[in-house]
């Protein structure tokens, strides 16, 4: 059977860190608050002149890298992003002229913090069908710019970043084994930005009742996150006739720390199998399992034939996970 293998990963965050002390000057909060409830230490904001695309383009040029491929050989391009440098032309259009993909088809989707897996799942559908050869997926966001830094339950959650992976066909056992993605449109304002589109377009008013910014309900957000992860980790387990017990390493959404401790106690899996990067980056959306996976090949813990999961839940609300072999 032909599988999409991930040959190629990358990943790239702002130069510039935001404590969790800095943070404490800004609003009422303080460390030991947000480490209790989140597991966040610091998160990276981009710089003044640093936009989703910049981020993707350092992320892919470092996954094409490790690829050892040249740009021209990448056949379709996608980016999971909600925050995309403008509304249109799409962030990947402005990443496939940048790093010079000539032959590459472009396109944006948004899936919000699930996005990076949507992407992948698009990509691997054209791979097994036999339509194009190589893809690049990349997940990046630019959060900064959408949080009210006044508001403490989600300005202390996010960050910027991006991450990479290229996929090229082979016909051999590693690779994409599966993907599996949900959606429930029912509860689309647990987490939304109400202002800037058609709903509501840009005005002096939109600003200044801050629709511009990101709204979240925290609490409903959590309960629905913990079972819905933990069933399509299951799902993904059982599509493939495996067990928890045959996870090498589990690569989830770096969300909240308390979410990721449910899910794998729920799995009755030890946390030393999950690939964690949230103190140091928090939540980067769609870049948050990229730049984790970028992270565990790079210092050598994921290694040729491990079974790995990776898993995401986000905004629409949306859920996905997929199931690779090494």
């Amino acid at each position: 059977m032909q599988r999409s293998r991930i040959i190629g990963t990358g990943a790239y965050a702002p130069s510039r860190v935001l404590t969790n002390f800095d943070l404490e000057k800004m609003v009422n909060t303080s460390d030991e608050w947000i480490m209790e409830r989140t597991g966040i230490k610091e998160r990276r904001v981009a710089a003044e002149d640093e936009a989703t695309s910049d981020l993707s383009i350092k992320a892919a040029n470092n996954a094409i890298e490790m690829a050892g491929i040249k740009p021209e050989a990448i056949d379709i391009i996608i980016v999971g992003t909600v925050t995309p440098d403008m509304f249109f032309p799409s962030t990947a259009s402005i990443v496939q002229n940048k790093i010079g993909a000539k032959n590459a088809v472009a396109f944006d989707i948004s899936a919000a913090c699930s996005g990076f897996i949507y992407a992948l799942s698009i990509a691997d559908q054209f791979i097994k069908s036999g339509t194009y050869k190589t893809a690049l997926v990349i997940g990046a966001e630019v959060l900064s710019r959408m949080i009210d830094w006044s508001d403490r339950n989600t300005c202390v959650l996010f960050g910027d970043g991006a991450g990479a992976a290229i996929l090229q066909a082979d016909n051999g056992e590693r690779g994409i084994l599966s993907t599996h993605l949900h959606t429930d449109g029912s509860m689309w304002d647990f987490l939304y930005t109400p202002g800037g589109g058609s709903r509501h377009p840009l005005s002096h008013q939109v600003i200044d009742d801050k629709l511009i910014y990101m709204r979240m309900k925290g609490n409903e957000t959590f309960k629905v996150a913990v079972k819905s992860l933990e069933a399509v980790v299951i799902e993904a387990l059982e599509y493939n006739n495996l067990k928890p017990s045959d996870i090498s390493w589990i690569i989830p959404h770096q969300a909240n720390l308390r979410i990721i401790q449910s899910i794998m106690k729920r799995l009755e899996l030890p946390m030393e199998k999950v690939v964690l990067n949230i103190e140091r980056f928090g939540n980067t959306s769609a870049a948050s399992v990229p730049m984790a996976l970028d992270e565990a090949v790079r210092d050598g813990r994921v290694k040729k034939n491990d079974i790995i999961i990776f898993e995401a839940f986000g905004a629409g609300l949306t859920w996905a996970s997929a199931l690779v072999r090494w």
